[in-house]
């Protein structure tokens, strides 16, 4: 149920397009193409069984989830409050 000015639904898209952008975003995101034997941030060689699994691998599992850790920036706001486009 939407009030106000918006139509029926609208919360909805707002939410489905926040997790469509989230998902083009990790999409981009990843690597393509013909992956390493070695990291590329800290050298080590990385394993067999990880460059089966993702043929595209750059880095090994370690520097990876270093990197997963950092936050992940959105430039969407799709908030319906005034307040929260002011942040």
């Amino acid at each position: 149920m939407a009030g106000g000015w918006t139509r029926d639904g609208a919360v909805q898209d707002q939410i489905d397009d926040t997790v469509a952008d989230a998902v083009q975003f990790a999409r981009a995101r990843m690597a393509s193409g013909e992956g390493d034997t070695h990291c590329a941030e800290c050298g080590e060689e990385i394993p067999e069984a990880r460059r089966k699994a993702l043929p595209s691998a750059r880095t090994c599992v370690q520097c990876q989830s270093t990197r997963d850790r950092k936050p992940a920036f959105s430039a969407f706001n799709r908030r319906g409050s005034k307040d929260s486009q002011l942040r």
